[in-house]
């Protein structure tokens, strides 16, 4: 399973000892404007450089606009940009009919999309109709909400074969981490901190202290 970084803060996107390596990072207006970038083409722009200089092999950036001339613009600029960084680039766009034009207008292109926002099953058909290359539903959302999200995590599952590519988004527990990859997700998406507090875990601390202290033991003299 691959694992992506919530971030469009470059100082984050190195993670210690313990971590596997980063496929890449996943970022949105809100992410954006957290790390003190402007959500504008040059901010962008900015970001794919930096995903270039830190060997990041994916960005993905989620358009902030909704008309489709703008849209363009920006991937005219874009698209070169991050062949020059040696970035590949998938656009993120809501999950959502009316951003449909968008979405043809970047698949016009030849680029990767995800949509997120992903909520229900209905949503997965559509987006598999349209050959989205990945959904993203927000796991902890769709918990807080009160809905079987596990239900929709295999429907999602399910159609990997022939449809989008499951990117299971803003995960922070280890326990969904862990059931993410037990039944087939493509990819997860996940703070920094939260991928850097797991590279080393308490029992194994204590096992690996138990172990030293048995081996001193058995040296003393009986």
């Amino acid at each position: 399973m691959k694992l992506y970084l919530d971030s469009a803060d470059a100082r984050q996107w190195a993670l210690p000892a313990g971590c596997p390596p980063v496929q890449g990072v996943t970022t949105n207006p809100t992410l954006v404007m957290q790390a003190g970038l402007p959500v504008s083409l040059p901010g962008y722009l900015k970001l794919v450089a930096q995903a270039g200089e830190a060997g990041i092999p994916e960005l993905m950036l989620q358009l902030p606009m909704f008309d489709r001339d703008e849209a363009a613009q920006w991937l005219e600029v874009l698209l070169p940009a991050a062949v020059h960084a040696r970035v590949r680039l998938t656009i993120k766009l809501p999950c959502h009919p009316n951003w449909l034009p968008l979405l043809q207008e970047v698949q016009a292109c030849s680029i990767p999309t995800l949509l997120t926002g992903l909520s229900n099953p209905m949503q997965l058909l559509w987006a598999r109709a349209q050959g989205a290359n990945y959904v993203a539903p927000y796991v902890g959302r769709l918990q807080a909400d009160g809905r079987d999200v596990w239900a929709l995590i295999e429907a999602c599952v399910a159609v990997q074969a022939d449809g989008p590519q499951l990117v299971a988004a803003s995960i922070k527990s280890a326990d969904v981490f862990s059931r993410l990859i037990a039944c087939g997700a493509h990819a997860i998406t996940v703070r920094p901190e939260f991928a850097a507090g797991l590279a080393i875990d308490e029992l194994t601390l204590a096992a690996m202290e138990q172990f030293a202290l048995d081996a001193r033991t058995s040296l003393k003299p009986v």
